[in-house]
């Protein structure tokens, strides 16, 4: 058996489609699920004459979580659990003997929309496993896995993770490399050919991030997109628009790491357009 999924769960409303999407992986990859939910240490102190009563319907809705976990997938192990501390730390926490992290957004996302709220961005930012974030969004009529790629570790890591997923679910995987054009001010002092040779050096760059997937996933179409007059995350938001998964490294770097994505990664997860994945290269977690 595969090593569990966890997922924070706030409000069943909040978090139907995060609980949905993580079943359904759960099941198609025989995992156990984990169904966390979370209440401020600070208001379960027994010296509290409500304290009773706060974990009696907390523990009520754990019920409700679970209820609707075996309405939605009754083949997948479920177990709900109420925790004391913030979403954040007690993810994190769990995040230690997990394969991925399962959160929602009050929020509906879109090109345009808000921002996720704060709690699904620090899981992301913190979390020793890759996170998912799922906003509200309708699966229908969506297909094919996105990646960003920019020859790094962290998109080496994004690769494979995207990879896998459409190999397993039998969709087409796009990479994404956004090129780093500058303005025409600059532009204009270098010579054409010297521009040319620039961008085709970053070309191989996309075509490398991908190389070798055809031996690992003989059956995978793989599709390198080279963007040059976008921001990289605008041009992973443009290419996800219709996709099923969206997939990003952390570009986080040591302690700081930890706490912390790369700027990229952050804006995406603030108007992602569908399932998006933050993956972490393994020594960012040590």
């Amino acid at each position: 058996m595969n090593r569990k999924i966890v997922v924070g769960v706030h409000e069943l409303e909040t978090s139907a489609a995060a609980l949905e999407w993580a079943l359904h992986r759960a099941e198609a990859l025989d995992a156990p699920v984990a169904l966390v939910h979370t209440v401020p240490a600070a208001w379960l102190s027994k010296k509290y004459g409500y304290y009773n009563s706060i974990i009696n319907d907390e523990q009520a809705l754990v019920r409700q979580i679970e209820a609707r976990a075996a309405e939605l997938a009754p083949a997948v192990a479920a177990t709900g659990s109420l925790r004391s501390g913030s979403a954040q730390h007690v993810l994190h926490e769990l995040s230690e003997d997990a394969d991925l992290v399962v959160v929602g957004t009050h929020r509906k996302a879109g090109f345009a929309g808000d921002f996720f709220g704060s709690v699904s961005m620090q899981v992301a930012a913190q979390s020793s496993c890759p996170v998912a974030v799922v906003p509200q969004v309708s699966s229908d009529d969506r297909t094919g896995v996105v990646v960003g790629v920019d020859g790094s570790e962290d998109a080496r890591d994004a690769v494979e993770f995207a990879a896998a997923e459409a190999d397993r679910t039998g969709q087409e995987l796009t990479a994404v490399y956004a090129a780093h054009v500058p303005s025409q001010r600059v532009l204009k002092h270098i010579p054409e050919e010297g521009i040319a040779d620039r961008l085709e050096e970053e070309r191989t760059v996309l075509a490398e991030s991908v190389a070798g997937l055809a031996d690992r996933f003989p059956d995978l179409v793989v599709h390198q997109l080279f963007v040059t007059d976008e921001t990289p995350a605008r041009a992973l938001l443009q290419a996800a628009a219709t996709a099923q998964l969206l997939v990003v490294g952390s570009h986080g770097h040591g302690a700081r790491g930890r706490r912390w994505m790369g700027s990229v990664s952050h804006e995406v997860l603030g108007h992602a357009p569908c399932p998006t994945v933050i993956t972490r290269t393994k020594n960012q977690s040590s």
